[in-house]
């Protein structure tokens, strides 16, 4: 099976960050880069996405 591709609004609700806060990660080297499909679209594999969600610290509540 393939792996969905995911548009950055998609992206965007999935990690709860904001476009400037994606594109500030990813120049820090410290969220998934895309992978372009056409000259003004790219797509980021979901598979990626929630590996990085799954290596985000969890909240504690303490």
């Amino acid at each position: 099976m393939r792996d969905q591709l995911l548009d950055r609004r998609q992206v965007e609700a999935r990690s709860g960050l904001s476009r400037s806060s994606l594109y500030r990660l990813m120049r820090l080297g410290m969220f998934p880069e895309p992978i372009r499909v056409g000259v003004r679209a790219v797509r980021w594999p979901a598979s990626e996405i929630e590996a990085w969600l799954a290596s985000r610290p969890r909240a504690t509540g303490q």
